[in-house]
């Protein structure tokens, strides 16, 4: 028996349908590391407790969907959050203002606020919400009841946020600080080429030597060179470098080896991974070569579980550092170890020679002195975070 053209067109529709809904899959846009907030770096008076704070993020891809992700992970009592409203940010974070008519309210579960547990993370429901690429995202919290002193954040914003007393929503007369809290990401609705590559770092990574509110950071850079080109345009980035971060041990916020699940493999529509750490390992060792020797061990460990999931990594060499206090003929040497082995042991899908791109050519163990920021001989200032996004091979994420 034939079937009718009303059964065929019907048939077709369903497979079509089938197939957008196959296709469409959460990509992470927008995220940064946690780590427990030092008392030096948590929000001004009043503190965050039955007040509100407006956090401006720059994304990287957009997308018409969206979730946003709130982290109590350090904390050691439940955090309660009243409500939550996204906006577009009139600013990259200079100011708290928002363009008008585009605030819009998140659910949790169907209910404006959530109560999150110690060591927990949860995701808003998704709504419809059109956001462009590097488009930038005003995040209002109202806070209930929580631990002023024990809080989940990022400190190495490089951006302002904006604090009021009580459940306001007017930021005229904000505290500022250059500090995040309890925001750690946000997930667009893709397409089937739309894909993430997750970054793991340092305050290299993490952009201090950047400049506030102006989103220069090296991956920054990177992201916008993936857009502008046709067959990368899909492409997001997350950064997920810490400030005096180490992959080993010591260092601020967990170790590398110890995140490197959580803060990477855990992200959404990771295809591509990028280890770029180390520096403050080999800056505080006591034995250079043991550290070098176990940094490779800690890569290996790592290179293996993203490729257990068929995700690609890609190795930064270390930046870098003689004339900063880090420097020692025995640092030096493992420095040089471990970015041989980088280059050259296969291990890596690839490699982004980050050294070579931004180190002094007549003195290879320094960097180029255009570059340095506040002469610590460490930190790459915005130039030279410019010329490392831009330094990145494009092809490696076709």
């Amino acid at each position: 028996m034939k079937k009718s053209f009303l059964t065929i067109a019907l048939s077709v529709a369903l497979s079509f349908t089938s197939y957008s809904a196959y296709a469409q899959k959460w990509v992470g846009t927008w995220t940064t590391a946690q780590q427990l907030v030092e008392p030096h770096n948590l929000a001004p008076e009043p503190g965050l407790s039955g007040n509100s704070i407006r956090e401006i993020v720059q994304v990287s891809v957009g997308g018409e969907k969206i979730r946003v992700k709130f982290s109590n992970e350090h904390g050691k009592s439940p955090l309660n959050i009243k409500a939550v409203e996204i906006a577009i940010a009139q600013s990259s974070g200079s100011s708290a203002d928002v363009k008008a008519g585009t605030s819009k309210s998140l659910k949790f579960k169907g209910k404006a606020g959530v109560t999150i547990e110690p060591g927990k993370m949860v995701a808003s429901d998704a709504i419809d919400y059109k956001l462009g690429n590097r488009e930038n995202v005003a995040v209002t919290i109202h806070y209930g009841e929580c631990d002023n002193k024990i809080v989940t954040g990022h400190p190495g914003s490089r951006t302002t946020s904006y604090l009021v007393e009580g459940n306001s929503s007017d930021f005229s007369k904000a505290r500022k600080t250059n500090h995040w809290y309890t925001i750690c990401g946000i997930d667009v609705i893709g397409n089937k080429n739309t894909r993430a590559v997750a970054i793991l770092g340092n305050s290299i990574t993490d952009g201090r030597g950047s400049t506030t509110n102006q989103q220069d950071r090296w991956p920054d850079v990177f992201s916008r060179s993936l857009l502008a080109n046709a067959k990368t345009k899909d492409v997001a980035v997350l950064n997920l470098g810490i400030g005096g971060n180490c992959i080993l041990r010591g260092g601020l916020g967990p170790t590398g080896a110890t995140r490197f699940t959580r803060d990477i493999m855990q992200q959404e529509g990771v295809k591509y991974v990028i280890i770029f750490e180390g520096i403050n390992d080999l800056g505080g060792s006591r034995n250079g070569e043991q550290t070098a020797n176990a940094l490779i061990e800690a890569y290996k460990k790592m290179i293996a579980e993203a490729h257990a999931k068929g995700i690609k990594v890609y190795g930064g060499t270390i930046t870098p550092f003689k004339g900063n206090n880090y420097y020692t003929a025995d640092h030096e040497a493992a420095r040089k170890k471990v970015n041989t082995w980088i280059r050259t042991s296969g291990a890596f899908d690839a490699v982004i020679d980050f050294d070579k791109i931004i180190r002094d050519s007549a003195n290879p163990e320094a960097l180029q002195k255009k570059f340095l920021y506040e002469n610590d001989w460490l930190h790459p200032n915005a130039e030279g975070y410019k010329t490392m996004g831009s330094g990145v091979d494009l092809k490696l994420f076709q």
